[in-house]
């Protein structure tokens, strides 16, 4: 039926692009979508939109935020000594979650990956180095998620910093290996924080 209907492929294709959507659920969001107001549904594509031109990354840490500096770096009682480095925004936001980590973080946007020619100048590791000649930075924690590339990410960014004179810790394995930090419950995450060790 929507092979006939040229729009309404369209939006199916839209959908099916984004990530863990399958075609089944790419035409059930289509058809919410039309069944919407017209009205509701200018103002879904509005804010679609809206969100796309006024979100970019903080210039400090690198996580998204509708300001120059985000509300993590810009707030005073964060312990500026620690900075734990995620892969994406969706780790601040689960690592946030456990209310047990309040230093500050640093978004990579990604992971070293050479089968998907991903290199150390793809992600924000130059950005994570300009920030390390602050000298109340002590520690750096590694908290890619426990992939082949997350790990790789977190070994060659440890032997950048080592010589630094930083500590340099990796999340402990309470979170299953293979999994994404954003799928982890809190408690889960918690006791990785809590058990973290050098590297």
């Amino acid at each position: 039926m929507a092979q006939n209907v040229p729009p309404l492929a369209r939006l199916i294709e839209q959908f099916e692009r984004l990530p863990g959507i399958g075609r089944k659920s790419a035409q059930r969001l289509a058809y919410h979508i039309l069944n919407m107001t017209a009205e509701e549904a200018k103002s879904f594509a509005e804010n679609i939109v809206f969100a796309h031109e006024n979100i970019k990354h903080c210039k400090i840490c690198c996580d998204l935020t509708d300001k120059e500096i985000c509300s993590v770096c810009s707030n005073d009682s964060r312990d500026k000594s620690i900075i734990c480095v995620v892969e994406d925004s969706k780790d601040v936001a689960a690592i946030e979650r456990t209310h047990e980590f309040s230093g500050l973080y640093h978004v990579l946007h990604g992971v070293i990956s050479p089968m998907n020619n991903i290199g150390p100048g793809d992600i924000k590791i130059k950005e994570l180095i300009e920030r390390l000649g602050d000298d109340d930075i002590k520690e750096i924690i590694m908290a890619t998620n426990p992939t082949v590339e997350g790990e790789a990410t977190a070994m060659y960014i440890s032997r950048l910093i080592k010589p630094m004179g930083l500590t340099v810790s990796r999340l402990a394995y309470g979170v299953p290996v293979g999994s994404d930090l954003e799928y982890a419950d809190e408690v889960t995450l918690s006791r990785a924080i809590e058990g973290r060790k050098e590297i």
